[in-house]
């Protein structure tokens, strides 16, 4: 058992498709307080300041803690979440044809275990269909996700190349968590 120190139902779908038993705990840490805009040092610093919030918060004594963050990163700008549908569709839009990057940093600490990773996965996309991203930004499941980037679901048919690992994209690289628990 773990504890999952995100709010992302994408990252508890991760680890419930490994058959991981945890609970889930976000916390409230302000990104707003961070102030780059170096994509690496961005997710290292947000996902650090969630982890000082749920570690002073819940200890490692009951069950090791679990933090993860996610940035991305397309034509040399960082994206983080959208703040509206407009700012969804100028972030898809910055991504249509290009390549992006998604930066997934992880804290994972046990009794006697720690693992502090990014990990990358770049794809290269196919430019969007017009009617498809309007479809996408309506359903709002772009909302509530860095760079309001979907690759398990519309981002999916329009990857025309990928190096890196799915789950880091999708906000934690359990391929790399996996060997620690």
């Amino acid at each position: 058992m773990l504890r999952l120190g995100s709010n992302s139902p994408t990252r508890a779908l991760i680890l419930n498709n490994f058959k991981l038993d945890f609970v889930q705990n976000g916390g409230s840490f302000d990104e707003d307080s961070i102030g780059t805009n170096n994509p690496k040092s961005f997710v290292y610093e947000a996902t650090k300041g969630k982890y000082e919030e749920l570690f002073s918060k819940y200890g490692v004594d009951d069950m090791p803690l679990l933090v993860a963050d996610s940035v991305v990163t397309s034509q040399g700008q960082l994206l983080r979440k959208a703040k509206d549908k407009d700012d969804a569709r100028r972030m898809l839009e910055l991504q249509s044809g290009s390549e992006t990057s998604i930066l997934s940093c992880m804290i994972y600490k046990s009794k006697d275990k720690e693992l502090i990773d990014i990990s990358i996965t770049t794809y290269l996309f196919d430019t969007f269909k017009k009617e498809d991203m309007d479809a996408y930004i309506q359903s709002g499941e772009c909302m509530g996700k860095a760079g309001a980037i979907m690759v398990e679901g519309f981002c999916k048919p329009y990857i025309k190349k990928m190096t890196g690992y799915e789950s880091t994209a999708m906000g934690l690289c359990i391929e790399k968590l996996i060997p620690f628990l």
